[in-house]
């Protein structure tokens, strides 16, 4: 088998696990006697290279990979690649490499201000020989994973996002930690909102899918609203009202996805659009605070379980799930680029990691 060279990428927003798939690609490919290369920055590491370069241009977009210095990365949080939420498809003349000439960014210019660097991307894989591409990201980085599968790019993509809420997949990693830090943040400010007998509003990550909401709410018996399914606000007074009255302690919460809104009601969302055209929704946990209070007549405390779910190290499903899902599809991707069936050495095979199952790592 010829060495094959493989490269790995992060994208989109960090959650705990992603040094853990990092590590796996690493140990099971160079055991194989393949080379891995990280690529720093998410996207922005493919389009802003420099392949002339030894490290890649910029500040190092270009990064060896081996089994020392990854060693010990699978036991941080955030990912050693670095990432970004840059969409080569959809890039403003502020965003573009600045070595980049006049007469280069014209061949790209899809509109006024909007660039597609997408054949520049395809350039710098084949300059810096790479032979399969692992991503690992949400919805954005992997439906640009998509494009590039598309064009004959070898490429093996990894949901990862704490709102496990990739399309085709069961699991996604880092949704288990977030579930597991919200149950934590939740059960220490019981004490809190029974020692002044409050309802709690906990806000939580969720623009379209709930899961992350839901689920936090099962694991502490919470009630919950989530963005598949507007909601009657006065129905939810009513229902936190009684939940108060019924405990002892006489305090009741709610735990509400940052898409969930009430029926009626309309939540705009806030500051400019990242790359891939999201905007922040505006804060609808301290909105349904208030409504709540003004209901109720209770007094209402709104708290954010958001950036601190996806900081510091995975639990363990997350740990496990990172390295299982890594080991077998690394193997069977890289053995299927090695001897190709048409002759190429650029033959697409492009695969996304569902992970309904497990395959134990030592078998393959």
């Amino acid at each position: 088998m010829s060495i094959q060279r493989i490269a790995v990428l992060t994208g989109g927003g960090d959650v705990p696990g992603l040094n853990a798939v990092i590590k796996s690609v690493v140990y099971r490919a160079t055991e194989m006697g393949h080379q891995v290369i990280g690529i720093r920055r998410g996207w922005e590491g493919l389009t802003h290279v420099q392949p002339e370069l030894p490290d890649g241009g910029g500040s190092g977009y270009v990064r060896r990979l081996d089994r020392i210095n990854t060693r010990t990365i699978e036991r941080t949080g955030g990912t050693i690649l670095h990432t970004s939420r840059t969409n080569p498809r959809r890039m403003r003349a502020a965003g573009l490499p600045p070595w980049l000439g006049e007469a280069d960014r014209e061949r790209y210019r899809v509109d006024e201000d909007l660039f597609d660097l997408t054949p520049l991307v395809l350039e710098h894989l084949e300059a810096l020989s790479i032979d399969v591409l692992v991503t690992i990201g949400g919805d954005d980085t992997l439906s640009y994973s998509q494009v590039l599968a598309d064009s004959g790019v070898p490429l093996m993509a990894i949901p990862k996002t704490m709102d496990n809420d990739v399309r085709g997949t069961e699991y996604c990693i880092g949704f288990s930690t977030a579930i597991t830090r919200a149950k934590e943040a939740i059960n220490r400010q019981r004490t809190t909102l029974g020692s002044h007998e409050r309802i709690g509003v906990f806000r939580i990550f969720g623009r379209d899918a709930g899961f992350s909401a839901l689920y936090t709410a099962y694991v502490t018996s919470a009630r919950c609203v989530i963005p598949e399914a507007p909601y009657d606000l006065d129905a939810l007074a009513h229902l936190l009202k009684a939940d108060h009255a019924d405990n002892p302690s006489h305090y009741a919460f709610v735990v509400t996805a940052e898409g969930a809104i009430w029926q009626g009601a309309q939540m705009s969302d806030i500051g400019e659009a990242d790359a891939f055209g999201h905007r922040h929704k505006a804060n609808v946990g301290e909105a349904l605070a208030y409504e709540l209070r003004a209901r109720t007549g209770i007094e209402t405390l709104a708290s954010e379980l958001t950036y601190d779910l996806r900081s510091g190290e995975p639990d363990s499903i997350d740990s496990m799930v990172a390295v299982t899902t890594c080991v077998s599809p690394t193997m069977v991707l890289v053995c299927a680029i090695a001897v190709p069936a048409n002759g190429s050495t650029r033959a697409a095979a492009a695969t996304s990691v569902n992970v309904s199952f497990f395959i134990c790592p030592p078998c393959g």
